[in-house]
């Protein structure tokens, strides 16, 4: 059964070492998906392959939200979709690595975009449903600390990606995209192991008590999910696509100094530096008002930073919204699950990722129009 007064630690750090690898994996894809569409002439189709990414971003987390809740339901376990989305990413890894060694021909290479297509469905297949398994682990109290130990490792990720850049450079791309599939096979076979022994049949689900600064679990409101996904996912869309630039022409005053993409892993390193401490913020004062607090002052520090042109200005905006992302990050999910009732727990988490994929999907796709 799951414990509800603790967080369970040895399935928390199963989940955190897959949702590792799967960072991990998408700075590879990112890193080497140009490069690839160059190498074997499909550069004319990289607008229609960042429309079809955002359409399987979007689409498919909660339609594996609802298997996985159906699962729940019928045997007991969301695992089955996990497993199933684990297996088939781990052979399109295989697959694109064997391909990319074969060096295939005029017609074989068209292998190529259909991999990928496959395997941006298979990463998102299981994505979701493997990131709700921390209501399993965690009673909701404590859930704004445990998103904060995931916080803290995904930000120190990000933080060393251009060093995670220079070692896939250097291993190639079969290798890395072999490596990929160990890596991502090994998390998910922890994650299996040590969320076997949770019980996840929605009969037996215990509900959590409600405290004063909680939302109540009774409430289903799937419009709010999907905001708050959005909400999180245009931060870090500006943080990641927009900030590099305008730190660039703002900040970089030579070739010695930090450039854009450094100033952002510094943000991100920070940001899971701070994780932890907001983490108690956020169980103290609640996921709603943490969340209102942070979507509202991560937008405005946001603008800030895109607008104004003073360098102290852009500094002290550029440090609140390290912070204030940081308890975005932390609090929005927890809330998110607060609004879903415990027999669609996945879908709506599903839900909250289709939301953080929008404004990523329609600026990418905006870019390489």
């Amino acid at each position: 059964m799951k414990n509800t007064k603790s967080i369970n630690y040895p399935q928390l750090a199963s989940l955190v070492g897959l949702y590792a690898s799967v960072i991990i994996g998408w700075i590879a894809y990112y890193n080497y998906q140009p490069k690839l569409l160059l190498n074997f002439g499909f550069v004319q189709f990289t607008f229609a392959l960042f429309v079809a990414q955002g359409l399987i971003m979007v689409i498919t987390p909660p339609i594996a939200g609802k298997i996985g809740d159906r699962f729940r339901q019928t045997s007991g376990h969301r695992l089955p979709v996990i497993t199933a989305g684990i297996s088939f990413a781990a052979m399109v890894f295989m697959a694109v690595a064997f391909t990319l060694m074969a060096n295939p021909g005029e017609i074989l290479k068209w292998l190529l975009p259909v991999l990928i297509i496959l395997w941006l469905f298979s990463m998102s297949i299981f994505t979701s449903p493997a990131i709700s398994t921390i209501e399993l682990f965690a009673p909701s109290a404590k859930l704004p600390t445990a998103m904060a130990i995931i916080t803290l490792v995904s930000g120190l990720i990000y933080a060393i990606e251009p060093i995670i850049v220079d070692l896939i450079d250097y291993l190639g791309a079969p290798i890395t995209f072999i490596g990929g599939g160990v890596a991502v096979s090994v998390s998910g076979y922890f994650l299996r192991k040590t969320s076997a022994v949770v019980d996840d049949k929605v009969e037996n689900v215990e509900v959590p008590v409600i405290t004063q600064q909680d939302e109540s679990n009774s409430e289903i409101d799937f419009p709010f999910v999907i905001m708050l996904g959005i909400a999180f996912g245009i931060a870090s869309t500006v943080l990641f696509n927009k900030f590099p630039d305008r730190f660039e022409a703002v900040l970089v005053s030579g070739p010695d100094s930090f450039n854009g993409n450094q100033i952002v892993s510094m943000i991100l390193a920070f940001s899971a530096v701070v994780s932890i401490p907001i983490g108690n913020v956020v169980e103290k004062f609640g996921a709603n008002k943490s969340s209102q607090v942070g979507i509202v002052g991560v937008l405005i520090v946001m603008f800030g930073v895109l607008l104004v042109d003073n360098v102290v200005g852009i500094i002290i905006c550029t440090f609140l919204f390290s912070i204030l992302y940081t308890l975005v990050s932390v609090s929005t999910l927890p809330l998110a699950l607060s609004k879903v009732d415990f027999k669609r727990k996945v879908f709506g988490v599903g839900l909250f990722f289709a939301g953080f994929e929008i404004p990523n999907g329609i600026l990418e796709a905006i870019m390489h129009y």
